[in-house]
């Protein structure tokens, strides 16, 4: 049993703002807004609850602008994505979230 604790951040503090404007926005940001809230509940409770991303397909973007170790996505309804990376010490599990994304979006970014 995993003692640590487990926090959800925001890679940036302007991705913490976007999502929380999404709850003041239009029925699909709220939507949304609800949807990510689920995922950060999940990933608060078990990090490894989403999908473990293959190394060769990782983004450079990403390893360039955030050094990532590893990286994961946790489905959300309607096609939209969670993208998170997991960084842990003696204390503490910390699930970050660098993006997230529609189906499209996603594709692009991953080149599929």
């Amino acid at each position: 049993m995993n003692d640590k604790e487990k926090h959800v951040a925001f890679i940036t503090k302007s991705l913490k703002a976007e999502y929380e404007s999404l709850k003041e926005g239009k029925f699909e940001d709220k939507k949304l807004f609800e949807f990510i809230t689920r995922a950060i509940e999940d990933l608060k409770k078990d990090q490894a609850c989403g999908t473990k991303i293959e190394k060769r397909l990782w983004p450079k973007i990403y390893i360039q602008n955030y050094r990532i170790t590893n990286l994961w996505k946790y489905d959300l309804p309607n096609g939209w994505r969670v993208v998170y990376t997991i960084e842990t010490d003696e204390v503490k599990i910390v699930s970050i979230i660098l993006e997230w994304f529609g189906h499209k979006e996603y594709e692009k970014r991953f080149n599929y």
